[in-house]
């Protein structure tokens, strides 16, 4: 199987966790598209992979659907 490797693949952690809030802050401003709903997918993913649990907007999966969320 092929696993495609993110941008945030490849960035330090910290790094990572910055994005992360930068983009739920964009999200709760309402500043938001679909594309942030799918990196902020992205990032969370890639940190759980590093044991590191971040949590996911309430309407998280309203923009999102679940074949996506499994890529």
């Amino acid at each position: 199987m092929f696993l495609k490797v993110s941008l945030y693949e490849k960035l330090p952690s910290d790094f990572l966790i910055q994005f992360y809030y930068e983009l739920k802050n964009m999200i709760s401003k309402g500043l938001v598209s679909k594309n942030m709903y799918y990196e902020l997918g992205l990032i969370i993913a890639t940190a759980s992979r590093r044991g590191i649990l971040l949590g996911k907007p309430k309407d998280f999966e309203q923009h999102l659907s679940q074949e996506i969320l499994m890529e």
